[in-house]
């Protein structure tokens, strides 16, 4: 772990919702940082609560862009705010760590990350997979030649169950919200250019859902430019919980990422055997992946470490969530290049 304590890096959190929470308290516990200033348009008890437990000063968004010593700052507030705190991290030169995505509109996207580049800001994007061990080792397995070429992948996302309606106005529903993590994983394993992206999608579960014009059940299939596969199976509700699991089918071996259980056990009994479920939702499953995001984030203001997720993942997972929302409004496979947009 990065450990800078005799200057600690300034950090600002913008937002103070169920994100902006573990990013805070990860920055204030972590030994190279000071939480320096928490952010939110809403000044409720919770925002209250978390600066008092984290000793950071609430704070406006002008005071922080206009405080020299404030090294950088997290995003982790409405997707609706992103481009524009992005934007002001570029004019401000202040290192940034954004939740995706960037925004719901792409030609915004492209936008915000040509100037965050043109600014020559520190700049890493939440895609916490990259940063969780099993997903790495198995990223690292299949880099490194050991399990031989991938040749199919197979990744599952289930929540518990679905959101409130409401939550899709802000969030980008299904595909920019849910299934940019799958797609972002899947470039990240496969490391090729998407040359086809089909989705299909349904509204099964949730009516409030789609009476919100969003799906709760979605598989997109990705063709590389060499005609290797990927198939993301994403849906709002997993009968046996938290569900996040993906099989990569390589030339010599296959490689498994399996649900974490909330426990190691197991009691076995004359009818069968019982095992726990898997870990309640991203917030714990992920959770030491958060923590190495703030690592991350803080070698790279420090000494320039390059992130797992830059701003161009950022752009290239949302071009491919783009992609999936045209070919499940058409009915027809999408045909991508690194130049396609929606």
């Amino acid at each position: 772990m990065t450990d800078t304590k005799n200057t600690p890096l300034r950090i600002a959190v913008f937002g103070a919702g169920r994100i902006g929470g573990v990013h805070a308290r990860n920055a204030d516990a972590h030994p190279a940082v000071t939480l320096s200033h928490l952010v939110d348009p809403v000044a409720d008890a919770a925002c209250a609560a978390l600066a008092a437990e984290t000793g950071a000063q609430v704070a406006g968004a002008d005071d922080v862009f206009a405080d020299d010593r404030v090294d950088g700052i997290v995003i982790a507030s409405s997707t609706d705010s992103h481009a524009d705190l992005l934007r002001r991290a570029a004019d401000a030169g202040k290192a940034v760590f954004c939740e995706k995505p960037i925004s719901l509109d792409f030609a915004q996207v492209e936008e915000v990350a040509e100037k965050v580049q043109e600014a020559g800001i520190p700049a890493m994007l939440g895609f916490q997979r990259r940063y969780d061990a099993s997903f790495r080792a198995a990223r690292d397995r299949i880099a490194s030649g050991a399990a031989g070429r991938l040749e199919h992948l197979i990744m599952q996302s289930r929540d518990p169950g679905p959101p409130p309606a409401a939550y899709v106005a802000t969030s980008g529903g299904m595909f920019r919200d849910t299934a940019i993590h799958d797609l972002d994983m899947a470039r990240f394993l496969l490391d090729e250019d998407i040359a086809t992206v089909y989705a299909v999608g349904s509204c099964l579960i949730s009516p409030e859902l789609g009476a919100a014009g969003d799906i709760d059940t979605l598989m997109i299939t990705l063709t590389t430019r060499s005609g290797r596969l990927a198939q993301v199976v994403n849906c709002r509700r997993g009968p046996m919980g938290y569900d996040q699991r993906l099989e990569a089918l390589c030339a010599g071996e296959v490689l498994f990422v399996e649900n974490r259980p909330r426990t190691t056990l197991r009691v076995d009994t004359p009818d069968g055997a019982l095992a726990p479920p898997p870990e309640n939702y991203f917030i714990d499953r992920f959770a030491q992946a958060y923590r190495d995001e703030m690592d991350a984030f803080a070698s790279m203001i420090a000494e320039g470490t390059q992130p797992l997720a830059g701003m161009r993942d950022g752009l290239e997972a949302q071009r491919l969530v783009e992609a999936a929302i045209v070919s499940h409004e058409t009915g027809a496979a999408v045909q991508i290049s690194p130049d396609w947009r929606p």
